[in-house]
């Protein structure tokens, strides 16, 4: 019986620790040769001596379990280098099949007091990373499509957040690209469709080094695998890198501890039409005044209900 991704060639980036770790070994399970980016060099150990990166040490664990893996340094973020990761998978490989964009950082600050540093950083590495990764692949799946003259096999999986879901006070920048990682997921789904490529995003919970002052009051249990570990994350992404999962495309899915939650898209609660040819200041203070003073105070376009999701106990 042949494995769910068997025969074909992923990339996942910020793949050295935590959830792109998770993850690249996840695929590796299920049959891919993996490229396993992190950025950054090898670097030395408590004596001096030179020492394997955190992406060599996943390659070498998938090389162990009898994958194949390959590693790759570049910054994501930079154009170039995210062309050169591309490409270094279809050159080893001879293919690329599946796109896993997880690398990030995170420069937490409140609104008033971030640098303008702070905020491109995280935009770059988030935001721009998504997008170079993802121009890249679509070109060449766009490009193998029209030379067979048919669909062929792509599947990009983009990690968003629940930052942008339920606004995060302490974190503009990265509510920000996580939610313009959701625009160009959706953008992305519908232009690439019809060359084959489907283009989801999942809002994933870990406890990871990214994220270990957020968690850092949730104390790991002593026995079973912890709520908060990457490995509740990954199988979802391996299942959306397979072809079983050829009809979700231009989704977003919240998963952890167990759990996943499909996001319902936005829906429009209310219409007011101007009774002349457009709204004056009066008018639309009626129509919308009497329509927000009956709405729940503190209540905004964040779904902060999503921070509650939980696995049901069987």
């Amino acid at each position: 019986m042949s494995l769910p991704l068997e025969g074909l060639a992923a990339v996942v980036t910020g793949a050295g620790r935590g959830l792109g770790r998770a993850e690249a070994l996840e695929l590796a399970r299920l049959g891919a040769a993996v490229v396993v980016n992190d950025y950054g060099q090898p670097g030395r150990d408590g004596s001096g001596e030179a020492s394997a990166g955190p992406a060599e040490e996943v390659a070498a664990e998938i090389r162990a379990g009898g994958g194949t893996a390959l590693v790759h340094t570049g910054d994501v973020s930079d154009f170039r280098q995210a062309r050169d990761l591309v490409e270094s998978a279809i050159t080893e490989f001879g293919r690329l099949d599946v796109v896993v964009n997880n690398a990030g950082i995170l420069r937490d600050r409140m609104v008033f007091s971030m640098a303008e540093g702070e905020w491109d950083s995280v935009i770059r590495v988030h935001l721009k990373g998504h997008f170079n990764t993802t121009r890249f692949a679509a070109a060449h799946w766009r490009e193998r499509s029209k030379a067979a003259g048919a669909p062929v096999y792509g599947r990009i999986v983009n990690t968003s957040s629940e930052a942008f879901l339920a606004g995060s006070a302490g974190q503009p920048n990265y509510a920000a690209a996580k939610g313009g990682i959701v625009g160009l997921t959706t953008s992305s789904a519908l232009a690439l469709a019809k060359y084959g490529v489907t283009v989801n995003a999942i809002c994933p919970r870990a406890r990871t080094r990214m994220t270990q002052d957020v968690f850092a009051g949730l104390e790991q249990p002593t026995e079973g695998l912890d709520p908060l570990a990457p490995e509740h994350v990954a199988p979802l992404v391996g299942y959306l890198a397979s072809p079983a999962a050829a009809r979700i495309n231009g989704q977003l899915l919240v998963v952890h501890g167990g759990m996943v939650a499909v996001v319902e898209r936005p829906r429009v609660r209310a219409k007011f039409d101007s009774k002349g040819d457009t709204f004056g200041f009066e008018e639309l203070d009626t129509v919308l005044g009497a329509h927000f003073a009956d709405r729940p105070s503190g209540e905004t376009f964040a779904a902060a209900e999503v921070l509650g999701l939980k696995r049901e106990q069987r």
